[in-house]
């Protein structure tokens, strides 16, 4: 290790302690960003004393990464991750270096999510084992581009380490682009016959062929792009899966029960978005050696994710945060408050920030209309960008409706909705903020969850 690699360890331990051990605050980001200041490539370092494994793609990061670590945690005892999705090159080393490992003689994991426009950076200094591909969705375009861009940034990071395993999510089409030469391991679903000859809806990305970039057929679709693709031009069709959601059993807001291989799994989290998050762990899980039983019991256990689906009691209230950050996303989380067999309301909170994507023009795309088929009793807008989605929730035929573009008045809020059940559907820093706010009043411990 070179002096300035020692120089910046050093300090990025020093910051950690001081955070957590004196001031008790939460936080990886400020370690990490002294330290790569110091040493840009402080990761390389470190690389070597870790199987490490990346977690990339549009959507679903956060959970995917928590599910495989909570997956591994079963067999591995050292199995380090980034929890509050600091993804970024920054929160990365700080989550590297302050690390703790308990036992010496065993290789610990890391399994980390990382923003896809850091994926080469990052791969480069850490050399993993294993790239996880969950969706390239339409999202932030400011920073990303089209998808086909983004999915780009993704695959310079893979082809530094053509021997690394690649999990990909074969539903996906745009996964099968770029002619890799690693070994890889496809899931997906398989819960219907493959009879049915349809085209995804007209305003779907990500839907051509990389063959001759016709638009794919589906023998049946999941949501958007996803799904039992095939071309009626070519050979071309989705891959055969190695490991595959074989039966939908019950979707609820709480929780998912599927089959997965044949085995019933329930997975403590809604929505049918999730489940593809949940059978990417398993495929990680089982690559790396997990028992099927193994998996089921850490799918099982109701720890809550970081901002992902978090139920907590705010007086009389049952409230539930989702991440809403783009039309894929957020139609998906609407879908999932369908499935709520009690009447509900809903707070959507809306900022612009780098982290969120300073774009906002993603809300129209996004069919908040549907929230009016489905008996929402109220509605309430907030956040630094209030206006342009009260805008849009008005436009979706809500009329007036409050809003509150200050966070902390958002406890009041909730308060006076007139159902027991709320949704807050809040954008990446407008949820950091309002976690902040629940733990200062006391309603949940910490702002950052670590």
């Amino acid at each position: 290790m070179s002096f300035k690699s020692t120089v910046a360890k050093t300090v990025g331990k020093a910051t950690y302690w001081g955070l957590h051990d004196v001031l008790h605050r939460g936080g990886t980001s400020l370690p990490g960003k002294l330290a790569t200041k110091i040493d840009p490539t402080i990761l390389t370092s470190v690389a070597d004393e870790y199987d490490v494994v990346l977690i990339t793609g549009t959507n679903g990061k956060t959970l995917t990464t928590a599910l495989t670590t909570r997956v591994l945690r079963e067999k591995y005892s050292d199995v380090i991750t980034n929890p509050s999705g600091s993804n970024m090159m920054q929160g990365i080393a700080g989550t590297m270096l302050t690390a703790k490992v308990r036992d010496a003689r065993q290789k610990p994991l890391a399994i980390l999510e990382v923003d896809e426009a850091n994926i080469e950076e990052v791969a480069r200094q850490l050399k993993p084992k294993a790239f996880v591909l969950t969706n390239i969705f339409r999202d932030q375009m400011d920073r990303y581009g089209e998808i086909y861009t983004t999915y780009e940034k993704i695959l310079k990071g893979i082809r530094l380490f053509p021997e690394a395993m690649v999990i990909a999510n074969a539903d996906s089409p745009i996964f099968m682009r770029g002619n890799l030469p690693n070994p890889k391991i496809y899931y997906g679903f398989n819960h219907l016959p493959a009879v049915g000859d349809e085209r995804a809806p007209h305003n779907t990305d990500g839907v051509l062929s990389p063959d001759d970039d016709t638009v794919l057929s589906y023998h049946f679709r999941t949501y958007a792009n996803q799904g039992y693709y095939f071309s009626h031009s070519t050979e071309f069709k989705r891959p055969a899966l190695d490991y595959a959601v074989t039966k939908i059993n019950e979707l609820t807001p709480r929780h998912s029960n599927v089959d997965i291989d044949g085995t019933p799994m329930q997975i403590e989290v809604g929505g049918l978005y999730n489940v593809y998050n949940a059978l990417a762990a398993y495929a990680v899980g089982r690559w790396l050696g997990v028992n099927t039983d193994q998996i089921k019991h850490a799918f099982e256990s109701n720890a809550q994710i970081f901002g992902r689906q978090e139920a907590l009691q705010v007086h009389d209230k049952e409230v539930t945060i989702v991440l809403i950050k783009n039309p894929v996303g957020a139609n998906q989380v609407l879908d999932m408050m369908k499935t709520d067999s009690e009447p509900f309301s809903l707070i959507a909170l809306l900022n612009a920030n780098y982290a969120d994507g300073i774009d906002t023009s993603w809300i129209w795309d996004a069919d908040f209309e549907s929230l009016k088929t489905m008996g929402v009793q109220a509605v309430a807008t907030g956040g630094e960008r209030y206006k342009d989605l009260y805008v849009r929730l008005k436009m979706a035929g809500f009329g007036d409706h409050p809003t509150y573009p200050e966070i902390k008045d958002v406890i009041k809020a909730i308060d006076e909705l007139p159902t027991k059940r709320v949704y807050i559907a809040a954008t990446y820093t407008a949820m950091l903020q309002l976690r902040e706010e629940l733990a200062a009043q006391g309603f949940i411990k910490g702002g950052m969850g670590e």
